[in-house]
Formats: structure tokens, sequence, C-alpha cells
């Protein structure tokens, strides 16, 4: 993407092409097909594969637009919680009104309606998605030298800082086990799965509460307010051990507050990222700001697929017993281990990686103050370079 650019600009006729791709990937993949068995597991594998390789390809640039609408680190940290917002109430409204579509259509299709619901979520999506084309303006010019492939992985190379804010991002992969252990402390520890709801409900209230972000950073360094949210974390997991799950209102108060806490940092994450765009411009001559967000792309990825790996290794550990009425005491007490103190050690982890980035909004501004020299130092240079190639026509 880094070595592209069209009439839109850098990144926008990706926002016009994506969705596109995606809306008519998505219908495909809930599409029942008249076939065998066999065919209709290729076919679903098949149709996975693709749609989740085109997503993990568009959610590139929607989160590099961030780093050439504006060169100001407080600008970026508001359209990121602003992305970070309709994220989240997007997830939240395909939960809430997926499955009443398909419910609504299942009887009038024999796929349980689970098409036309996709149909109908596709209808309202594809203008929402496609607006972000519409609106959006890129600002901040590309590099003016060609930018190659090897370019690209030079300047990922020689961003360090962005190496830091990804290992921070990747330690979320112990929150991520805890999100996949509430299913089995609610049903053992606490009696009822449907308690998981509240989960989403927090995670939506979350989001809002988030849009103080912005209002945040204007007061103190990311790098600071993102090390205190998680010790914050911490002490709000350990707290949650001591009390225990026998006051569900404190439980889930606790929860709440470090759904918040976790939310926040992500936010924050996305932002420094894009400030070591400019980082990795001053050292290298090129400006790559894909390469840098598919960082980002791959360590979410990463840590969400390594987490569903060790949640199972996690309830063998505890000697969990599948579809067993009760289960024992220790396992229970493990459970409620990997809800509290497991993602209490991935945040001090994360603080303590945190604590080796230096490069804060400070140095962010210097060095945008020098590339601005040097783009102006270049103008007449090449000013002069392009009146020696088109001499002017002598009369």
């Amino acid at each position: 993407m880094d070595t592209i650019n069209s009439r839109f600009g850098k990144f926008r006729h990706f926002l016009l092409i994506a969705p596109l791709l995606i809306t008519g990937v998505t219908l495909l993949a809930f599409y029942k097909i008249e076939a065998d068995m066999t065919t209709k597991i290729l076919y679903a594998g098949v149709t996975y594969i693709l749609w989740g390789t085109l997503y993990a390809i568009s959610d590139i640039p929607f989160w590099s637009m961030s780093s050439v609408m504006t060169n100001d680190s407080g600008q970026r940290t508001r359209a990121v919680t602003a992305a970070m917002l309709g994220v989240n109430a997007g997830i939240a409204c395909a939960n809430i009104f997926f499955p009443k579509l398909a419910a609504f259509f299942a009887q009038y299709s024999n796929d349980k309606g689970y098409f036309m619901a996709a149909l109908v979520m596709m209808l309202v999506g594809l203008p929402l998605m496609l607006n972000g084309f519409m609106q959006i303006k890129e600002r901040v010019p590309p590099s003016p030298e060609k930018v190659t492939m090897r370019d690209t992985f030079h300047n990922l190379r020689q961003n360090k800082p962005l190496f830091i804010v990804l290992l921070s991002f990747f330690f979320c992969v112990f929150h991520n086990v805890a999100g996949g252990l509430y299913i089995y402390f609610f049903i053992n520890n606490m009696g009822d799965g449907s308690l998981q709801m509240a989960i989403g409900v927090m995670g939506i209230m979350a989001a809002v509460v988030c849009l103080v972000a912005p209002m945040l950073t204007r007061r103190m360094q990311k790098r600071k307010l993102f090390m205190i949210l998680c010790g914050l974390d911490v002490a709000v997991r350990v707290v949650m051990w001591f009390v225990g799950y026998q006051h569900v209102t404190m439980l889930f108060i606790l929860l709440g507050l470090s759904t918040l806490f976790v939310m926040m940092t992500n936010i924050l994450t996305s932002s420094m990222i894009a400030d070591t765009i400019e980082y990795a411009e001053y050292h290298t001559h090129k400006r790559c700001a894909a390469i840098t967000f598919s960082g980002q792309t791959f360590t979410g990825k990463m840590s969400v697929a390594v987490g569903g790996g060790l949640i199972g290794v996690f309830l063998t550990m505890i000697g969990y017993v599948p579809q067993a009425q009760t289960q024992s005491d220790g396992v229970l007490s493990g459970l409620f281990f990997g809800i509290c103190l497991l993602p209490a050690i991935g945040s001090l982890i994360r603080l303590v990686f945190m604590s080796r980035f230096t490069f804060t909004e400070e140095k962010h501004a210097e060095i945008c103050r020098l590339l601005a020299a040097r783009r102006h130092e270049k103008e007449p240079q090449r000013e002069g370079t392009e009146s020696l190639e088109h001499p002017a026509t002598v009369n």
C-alpha cells in the first residue's frame, strides 16, 4: 500500500474498494449452497478465509487514515477515539440485531435466516463504510520520492518505538484469555451463563466513556497515561481477587472499570503507532504508514490467536472437566484466578514495556518540525529540476 499513490490520495481509494469486496464476500460466506457435505465444508472454509483476509487488508488503510488526516498528535488521538467508539458500537449492534433478524427471516428460508440477516446488515453497513471514502480528507503529503517494497521493510526495521508499542499491545493476550474464560466462570462459578451479556454491555459503556481520552492526553503524555491505566487495571484486578465473586454488584463494577482501562490503552496504542510514522520517516526519508499499521493488525490477530490457544491450555492446567455437572473447588478457584490475576499479570508486563518508550509528544512535534523544514528545502530543488527537464519555450 505504501508504494501506491492514486488521485484520491494514499489510502482513500482503499476505503472505496474494500467495502464493496467485503460486502460481496460476506454475502457469499452466508449463502447456503446446495451440495454434498464435503463441498459445503470446503466452500465454508474458503469463503471464511477469504473474508478474514479481506477484512485484515481493509483494516490497515482504515487505521492508517489517522496518520494522513493530520500531523497533530492530539487530533490523531481524537480521530482514533472516534474510530474506536464506532468499532465497538458496530460490534454491539451486530451482536444485538443479527440474531433478531435471523430469527425473523428463519420462517421464510431454509438457512435459519442467516443469509437475509447478512443481506440487511450489509445494506445498512455498506453506505456507512462508503461514507468514510466520501467524507475523509488526506492532508499530510506523501513522500515525494518513490517508495519501493524494500523501502517499506527498511522503514519498519528502523522504527524502534513501534516495536515497543506493539509489544505492549501484544500482551493484551492475557485479557484475551480472560475474555474466553468468562463463559466458563459465569456457568460454573456464578451458575448463570447469561451473565456473559453484561460483558458486552460494559464494553459499550466503556467505549462511550473513552471519549474523555483526548482530554486526558491534552493534560499528560500518552506514555504516562498508558502506564497509569495499566497500573489501575492491576489494582482493580487485585482488589477483585480479594473481594471475591460472592458480591455480584461489586464484581461487575470492577470488571467494568477494568474494561474501561484496557479499552483506553488500546486507543492510546493506535495513536502512538501513528506518531511513530514520522519517527521512521525522519530516519529513512520515506513515509510508510501502511506497513506501520499492518504491525497493529498483525499483532492484534496474533494476540487473539495465541490467547485462544492458551484458553485450552489453561483449562487443562486447572483440571477442568468438560460437561461435568459440577467442577472441583480447585477448578472454580482457577477460573476466578484466570479472570482476575491473569489479566493483572498482562497489564504489569505492558506497563514495563511502555516504560521503555521514550518517543514522547514533544519529540514527535520536533520531528514534525524538522520534516516540514526538510520538505521546504527540497521544494526549490524539485522546481529547479523540473525546469531543466521541461525548459520554457523561447519566443
